[in-house]
């Protein structure tokens, strides 16, 4: 067995013995509680998915859909509007006119007015149309008048395919003006007219109004 003495110790401290201490590397507990905080993390995220798809499998979140789709606004049709009564339409020698041109082609005016006045209408002026209206008629024809001439202007009307009626709420008297438009070619044939006056004088329904409720 061997003695060590340090220098200096009188012989007051020894070391005995046949090894000598080990010498360990600290232990690394700063990962231990990293990894245990993870773990914690993990576990707390999985038990809240869970409390997820309980929510939703168990009507909470079909009850928050449903309260959605509650909670947009509905429209509900209202009851069918009054059928539109037959309207009257005067004879051609009740309906006075203006015939105008609102296109780039020149003489269309006169040679239209010649032949309503030939189909029996009266005809108080042709000539070129107004500046709101000049080259901004795109169909055939729009036939203009006030709510008082609004059944002799449905009757102008017959007389051109595609035509367009607008009433004018400020306008008085019962002249009605006839617009030629750029898609113009000529009058409707008398049996086109005929056909024609049949649905003018029977206009459709008006369709029926919605009312929204949020």
């Amino acid at each position: 067995m061997s003695m060590l003495t340090p220098s200096g110790m009188g012989g007051k401290y020894r070391v005995t013995g046949n090894s000598y201490p080990r010498m360990r590397p600290p232990k690394r507990r700063g990962r231990f509680v990293a990894v245990l905080i993870a773990a914690v993390v993990v576990l707390g995220l999985f038990g809240w998915g869970a409390v997820q798809l309980f929510d939703v499998f168990g009507g909470k979140g079909k009850s928050t859909t449903a309260h959605a789709a509650s909670s947009r606004p509905t429209c509900t049709p209202t009851a069918s509007p009054t059928p539109a009564k037959p309207l009257a339409l005067p004879q051609p020698a009740h309906v006075t006119m203006n015939v105008l041109n609102a296109t780039t082609r020149g003489g269309l005016a006169k040679s239209t007015a010649d032949a309503l006045a030939a189909r029996g209408f009266k005809v108080a002026k042709f000539g070129n149309a107004p500046d709101p209206y000049d080259a901004k008629v795109t169909g055939s024809a729009l036939i203009v008048s006030g709510p008082g001439g609004e059944a002799a202007a449905r009757e102008a009307g017959t007389q051109v395919v595609g035509s367009t009626v607008k009433i004018d709420p400020t306008r008085k008297g019962t002249t009605v003006d006839l617009l030629i438009g750029d898609a113009f070619a000529k009058l409707a044939t008398p049996a086109q007219a005929a056909e024609a006056r049949i649905t003018a004088a029977n206009p459709p329904a008006p369709k029926p109004t919605c009312t929204t409720k949020s």
